[in-house]
């Protein structure tokens, strides 16, 4: 798995987030286990 530039990353065992500053190949390592990618955020209109 590829780490890819601006997205959010999150520790399923603790909940710490990280945000990919620079897309690079492998995976970001949290209590032993790979990070999960986040989906994306809603954004509040702005009606």
């Amino acid at each position: 798995m590829a780490i890819e530039l601006g997205k959010r990353y999150e520790c399923a065992s603790c909940g710490t987030q990280a945000l990919a500053t620079k897309a690079t190949d492998g995976t970001l390592v949290c209590c032993d286990n790979d990070m999960e990618l986040q989906g994306q955020r809603r954004v509040p209109s702005a009606d």
